[in-house]
């Protein structure tokens, strides 16, 4: 990872749990104050993928995107060893890793179901803003997402039937597609082609000191907003049935972090370098909750039980990706010296 692709919060990451918190707070109070302006802002969706929350993923996505330098992607695609440890903690590792925590923890067969899907759907999207955060390989990320993108078309159906224990489980590969197309896809092609110009007329000082800092400030922003509109949809809910959604919390608490603990110490072990070793550990360890909240919505109805796990889900993971994140760039010194994968 090199310096110029680090993402920067200065104060701004000092705080970030009181801003997490303030989000949290101000999403409950416009769910229960303002529920019909929230509800119209969540019809507004394509094919079943929320357009605010699009748009928002798009400015958070979109400086990673464009730090990403695309005659890199050659290395990481000869850079096996993590690239193979990440899609066996994805496909192999966590599935049943979530079918047993939610049989722990969750007696109730939706509840269950919502977080088993969840628990087989790998991150495409957010979590390279993770793994800049993070100061992890975003080029490896870039090759990993996109591998996860086409597996999901195919092991995502499958998988779900299987570990859900039911003859078949519909699942919308529109919504698939139009996530990937959407929230790495985009962001991608927009990052690299502005980048081009921009460096082009303005020169690559002004795009790396000047352009690129603004943007990231917005991704700040629009990280923010999207924790606020997850926590409006959701407002009634948890304010109504906090213990309820404790419950939920509890598998999927425990899902990441033995996801992100387990994938790191592989990398440890494997002697992979601090940016690999991270990168595996998010993306191992993250969801793709939009496919997992449609998949419930289209096989358990809008208002199960299902579909309320899966939205759990991201409320969860952003506080503890943020938690990872910091706790991982302190943990990089015991990867000194270790041999490049």
């Amino acid at each position: 990872m090199t310096k110029e692709t680090e993402v920067r919060l200065g104060r701004f990451e000092k705080h970030i749990y009181v801003w997490i918190a303030l989000c949290a707070v101000a999403g409950l109070l416009l769910g229960n104050i303002f529920p019909s302006f929230v509800g119209q802002l969540n019809a507004l969706n394509v094919g079943g993928v929320s357009i605010p929350i699009a748009v928002l993923m798009f400015f958070l996505m979109y400086p990673t995107m464009a730090k990403v330098k695309l005659e890199e992607l050659s290395h990481a695609v000869r850079n096996v060893g993590p690239t193979l440890t990440t899609l066996v903690a994805n496909w192999i590792i966590a599935p049943p890793l979530m079918v047993l925590l939610a049989t722990l923890f969750l007696p109730n067969p939706d509840f269950r179901a919502g977080a088993i899907l969840l628990g087989i759907s790998p991150c495409t999207g957010m979590v390279l803003f993770w793994i800049a955060f993070a100061q992890g390989n975003v080029i490896q990320g870039v090759v990993v997402t996109a591998i996860n993108a086409v597996s999901t078309l195919l092991l995502y159906a499958p998988l779900a039937a299987f570990y859900l224990g039911v003859g078949g489980v519909p699942v919308p590969f529109s919504l698939v597609i139009l996530s990937v197309l959407l929230f790495v896809g985009l962001p991608l092609l927009t990052g690299q082609v502005s980048g081009y110009f921009l460096t082009r007329h303005k020169g690559e000082q002004w795009f790396t000191e000047r352009f690129l800092p603004v943007m990231d400030r917005v991704a700040i922003v629009a990280l923010l907003g999207m924790l606020v509109l997850l926590f409006s949809s959701e407002g009634q809910v948890i304010l109504q049935q906090p213990l309820t959604v404790a419950l939920i919390a509890v598998p999927v608490l425990l899902h990441f972090v033995i996801m992100l603990a387990g994938t790191y110490l592989v990398g440890w072990v494997l002697r992979y370098r601090y940016e690999d070793a991270s990168m595996a550990a998010l993306i191992g360890s993250s969801t793709q909750f939009e496919v997992a909240v449609g998949t419930a919505i289209v096989v358990f109805g809008l208002g199960s039980g299902a579909a309320l796990a899966t939205v759990i889900g991201p409320l969860i993971e952003v506080p503890v990706m943020v938690t990872a994140t910091k706790l991982l760039k302190r943990t990089r010194s015991i990867f000194a010296g270790k041999a490049a994968a």
